[in-house]
């Protein structure tokens, strides 16, 4: 069994072990597709491949579309190269049902797939192609939240962007300056209409894809690079958007156990490919079953129906509602106190730490109890529905090998989304009161208990990376377990700090409840657990 075009014609052996098949003449699609392509993703990742891929299949079989997918990289060509090619394109979506089962989906809806590099003659001349044609309706991106960057932290141009402002739309080197080229290009062709869709994990996406798109604009037009009215083009709402979109779905690396099973089906050739990027790949994806993927709905050249794939299509107010709903509230305020607790406590799966009474009574009292009441609905989605499903299905699912160590990473960098905007609410509620917070500070305590990396058996264990690590460890450099100096006193100018918590914790009025907890967790071995199973 070979994950090939041909190799998946043999529908009765494949359909025996289990794998759905795509259910569309496949030769007739790819051609439809590359005479009137009407989607082009940037990112040729597990996120792409797992969610966007597979919608398309869903809605190719059931007759909703006539065209596939056009997927372009640019950054890692070797995926393209090494994967997708070798395979005609075609992989296999394992989605890990919270039951302990497997579903297994060979997907083969993407019909192009190309290396959005302009040294590559054939590739880049393609690109141009779809990106003058009137079909193309949107351009999607998965390039991660760096991928339109401009300059570092440090304010530094990142590679490549100074010489693509001298140089105008030509032969660009950064990312960015691909995508503004290809834009261009099909400005110049008439100035046709196109929705630029940001689909990465981060707030206000299409804000941060606009800015970068803008920026690289209004460079060219002052230096005289490119045709005049170009800025004004991407400015013009009705020719060019940048809608706002939520997305929502665990993808994480391909995992050793289903190479393993699809490996007995008698799959060949699954071996995973490490780029010279670093980049791991594999033939197939492995992903949890939930999904949520909800767009502004902005597309000047139209759009099909992809709402009968299950995505959500409305309005820019209503995506930031349910963004606030996931990050502050109902998902990722979760999975950061499973982080820290779970770092303390040692354990090494989010999923088993959902078997531990203390821990499962308080994920469920931070979401339910604290969280829900200062959470605007969005209408679309109904919180209290997606907090169930997080913590009864996705956080629970045993095959999600998700761990604590991951999630802990850059947490001085969340807490402030994450509880901040919950303490806000609290703060601005006459019907509230912050002094009803219980777990909140009790994450802010384990956060200080955890920087000291001394697990709860009094064993050492190394910390996660953080941009401010150096920074906040200080303050806890001279407590030790069962002594030291005055921990609350110690600790007490971090939590002035807004910049980390959303608010200053003494004029929240949360300062005494988060150094009284501190204060017992430190007082020897087996004290987290103890504070844990006091509330």
């Amino acid at each position: 069994m070979r994950l090939t075009k041909d190799g998946i014609k043999n529908a009765a052996e494949w359909e025996a072990k289990g794998y759905s098949l795509p259910k569309f003449d496949r030769e007739k699609v790819e051609a439809a597709t590359k005479s009137e392509p009407f989607w082009i993703h940037f990112g040729a990742g597990n996120i792409f491949r797992a969610f966007q891929a597979n919608v398309v299949q869903e809605l190719l079989g059931s007759g909703v579309l006539d065209r596939g997918l056009v997927v372009a990289e640019g950054y890692d060509y070797e995926i393209i190269e090494k994967m997708y090619r070798p395979h005609d394109n075609i992989g296999v979506l394992v989605t890990l049902k919270s039951g302990g089962n497997v579903e297994k989906t060979v997907v083969g809806s993407v019909m192009e797939a190309l290396t959005a590099d302009s040294q590559n003659d054939a590739d880049w001349a393609r690109l141009c192609e779809i990106f003058r044609n009137p079909s193309l309706q949107m351009v999607t991106f998965t390039i991660t939240e760096k991928g339109y960057l401009l300059k570092n932290a440090a304010g530094v141009f990142m590679p490549g962007i100074e010489d693509d402002f001298a140089a105008g739309p030509v032969l660009p080197k950064s990312y960015i300056g691909k995508v503004v080229t290809l834009l261009h290009e099909r400005f110049v062709n008439g100035e046709l209409p196109v929705a630029m869709v940001s689909m990465d994990n981060c707030s206000h996406n299409g804000d941060k894809l606009y800015a970068a798109v803008d920026e690289f604009a209004q460079e060219w037009e002052s230096r005289g690079v490119c045709k005049s009215g170009f800025r004004d083009y991407v400015n013009n709402a009705s020719k060019v958007t940048f809608p706002w979109t939520m997305i929502d779905k665990i993808t994480p690396r391909p995992d050793a156990k289903i190479e393993r099973i699809l490996a007995d089906d008698g799959i060949e050739q699954l071996a995973p490919v490490i780029t010279s990027k670093k980049t791991y790949v594999a033939p197939f994806v492995n992903a949890e079953e939930c999904q949520y993927l909800v767009i502004e709905d902005a597309f000047p050249n139209g759009r099909p129906e992809l709402e009968k794939g299950g995505l959500y299509f409305t309005d820019r107010a209503t995506v930031d509602k349910v963004e606030k709903m996931k990050v502050c509230t109902c998902l990722n305020p979760l999975h950061t106190f499973l982080a820290l607790s779970g770092c303390l406590l040692g354990y090494n799966l989010i999923a088993d730490e959902m078997k531990d009474d203390d821990l499962l009574r308080l994920v469920k009292r931070l979401g339910y109890d604290e969280g829900l009441p200062v959470v605007v609905n969005p209408g679309i989605i109904n919180p209290r529905d997606f907090i169930d499903e997080v913590v009864k299905i996705r956080i629970p699912n045993p095959f999600m090998p998700d761990t604590p160590q991951r999630i802990a990473c850059d947490t001085s960098q969340k807490l402030s989304i994450r509880f901040g905007e919950t303490i806000k609410g609290y703060l601005a509620r006459e019907d509230l009161r912050v002094s009803d917070l219980k777990v909140i500070p009790l994450v802010f305590a384990l956060w200080l208990r955890y920087l000291m990396a001394a697990g709860d058996d009094g064993q050492p264990f190394e910390l996660s990376p953080d941009p401010l690590l150096d920074d906040v460890r200080k303050y806890v450099a001279d407590i030790r377990l069962g002594g030291g100096k005055n921990c609350a006193e110690a600790v007490e100018p971090l939590l002035h700090r807004a910049d980390i918590f959303g608010v200053d914790l003494f004029d929240a009025g949360l300062a005494r409840s988060v150094t009284g907890y501190f204060e017992r967790m430190i007082l020897g071995p087996g004290a987290v657990r103890e504070v844990l199973k006091s509330l």
